[in-house]
């Protein structure tokens, strides 16, 4: 039942990592570039909604209304004035632009906030920490619960979104052939727009989930940006329930390595992401070598 407790853990725990991956995993699927910044953006969003709680007595999910609009606005000048013009130079580019935008995120933070850790959950009442006994030996955590169903709806989500609205499938024209779709009157540039917006919608409800779940400082991007990519690489990059399974698969190796030490809780997850990792590349050169013969 131990076990059974820790695997479960591992699942809800998974999910969290699938929710800030997913933004990360939805501009790759739609312009191929991977984002450097967004875990910085994510804390930026969790520093948002502590602002408005500590300062306004807005609460968390409160602010949403307000930081979710506030970081997709943003969208709009991340894509017109980074992501499009380092795109001429390459995919190497977006890559350095990026990096450099984390940069200046993570510094402005700390020159406005100080080094402090911040947490959201003073202004969550109870949800925090209250849990459901299912059993002697199985707890569930509401706020764990709550973040993977938040995670699955999310994801659900923008794969109804791709599937079945007219701007879903102009994202999903646009991802397949960016030049071609303007000879059927897409304009790539919007598309592109709308969907880094929709990346920074979903980074927002990351961020709240972030700062609720555990403590935030200007420099906490960085691990949350190894957590995305890693949920992104195992699930498959640019697929969305990948991405879920990805993040769960790293949940579940984080919960049963702090089993055996309590280093192994984050060596666990970085293990299994080199295997997979290993496994991918040594699978693409196989097949290439089998090509060229």
């Amino acid at each position: 039942m131990i076990l059974l407790n820790q695997l479960i853990q591992g699942v809800l725990l998974g999910g969290y990592y699938a929710l800030i991956a997913c933004g990360l995993a939805f501009m790759f699927s739609v312009m191929r570039i991977i984002n450097l910044a967004h875990g910085s953006l994510a804390v930026l969003a969790a520093f948002a909604l502590w602002v408005l709680a500590d300062r306004y007595d807005i609460p968390p999910f409160l602010g949403l209304l307000i930081v979710v609009p506030g970081m997709a606005a943003l969208g709009w000048p991340l894509q017109r004035f980074v992501l499009q013009r380092s795109a001429r130079g390459g995919m190497l580019i977006p890559i350095l632009a990026t990096f450099g935008l984390a940069v200046v995120i993570d510094n402005a933070l700390f020159e406005a906030f100080g080094a402090d850790t911040r947490s959201l959950a003073p202004y969550i009442d109870t949800l925090a920490y209250d849990s459901w006994s299912i059993t002697d030996d199985i707890t569930i955590g509401r706020l764990a619960a709550l973040t993977f169903a938040v995670a699955v709806i999310e994801l659900g989500g923008l794969q109804l979104f791709l599937a079945r609205t007219p701007l879903g499938r102009a994202i999903r024209a646009t991802a397949e052939d960016p030049d071609t779709v303007g000879l059927v009157g897409v304009n790539a540039r919007a598309v592109n727009a709308a969907a880094t917006a929709i990346a920074m919608a979903t980074l927002a409800i990351a961020g709240a989930f972030l700062g609720m779940r555990a403590t935030f400082d200007p420099y906490a991007g960085a691990q949350q940006l190894v957590f995305a990519f890693e949920a992104t690489v195992i699930g498959g990059a640019g697929s969305l329930w990948g991405t879920l399974a990805g993040g769960v698969v790293i949940g579940v190796a984080q919960t049963l390595g702090a089993q055996i030490s309590p280093q192994g809780f984050l060596l666990a997850g970085h293990i299994v992401f080199l295997l997979v990792l290993f496994a991918r590349v040594s699978g693409f050169a196989a097949a290439l070598r089998a090509r060229v013969r």
